[in-house]
């Protein structure tokens, strides 16, 4: 990776021997290594059996939960929050999974709308939820830095499964609380 990102820095036209990039490489690919660190985690590892019994069945919300991720399309950030919240069927799971799980696919190479889905989809298997419902907000450099260059826009992304689907309400009501 570091002779990519070598090539890649001669290639616009900077000298690789200049005092500030000499070691810019391998940082850059450190950082890069980093950003990415997703695909080297697993579920399964990540909720390492934090999933414990309860006879609750009202709404967990956890919300402002922050990400960073990159564009599949253009390898640039996005930033934002994703709120979640689920409707317990006899289990739960620990709180601090809930975030991991939002890194573990953010630190992927993804578009929001899969990042959206993805987490939902895994919450919901992993604690077989009577629902699930996830928004997510994000700001993306590729639309702010390039292109058409708006620094305000903001991309919401939600996916809504079981009760979250069904029930307007229940829907209504997580909405409610995230705003």
């Amino acid at each position: 990776m570091q002779e990519a990102f070598k090539k890649i820095i001669t290639e616009i036209g900077e000298d690789i021997n200049r005092e500030g990039l000499r070691d810019t490489p391998r940082r850059a690919a450190d950082a890069f290594n980093f950003l990415t660190r997703g695909y080297k985690e697993n579920v399964d590892e990540v909720i390492n059996n934090a999933i414990f019994s309860t006879d609750t069945d009202e709404m967990v919300v956890v919300k402002n939960i922050e990400l960073y991720s990159l564009c599949e399309h253009h390898l640039l950030p996005f930033i934002g929050k994703c709120h979640i919240a689920y409707l317990p069927k006899g289990k739960v799971i620990g709180l601090s999974k809930i975030a991991r799980l939002v890194d573990l696919f953010a630190r992927r190479l993804q578009i929001q709308e899969t990042l959206t889905k993805q987490i939902a989809e895994t919450i919901m298997t992993s604690i077989h939820a009577k629902g699930v419902a996830v928004v997510i907000e994000a700001k993306h450099l590729c639309m702010m830095m390039r292109g058409v260059e708006k620094q305000n826009s903001v991309m919401t992304t939600s996916c809504m499964l079981g009760g979250f689907r069904k029930h307007s309400p229940t829907r209504n009501e997580f909405l409610s609380l995230i705003r």
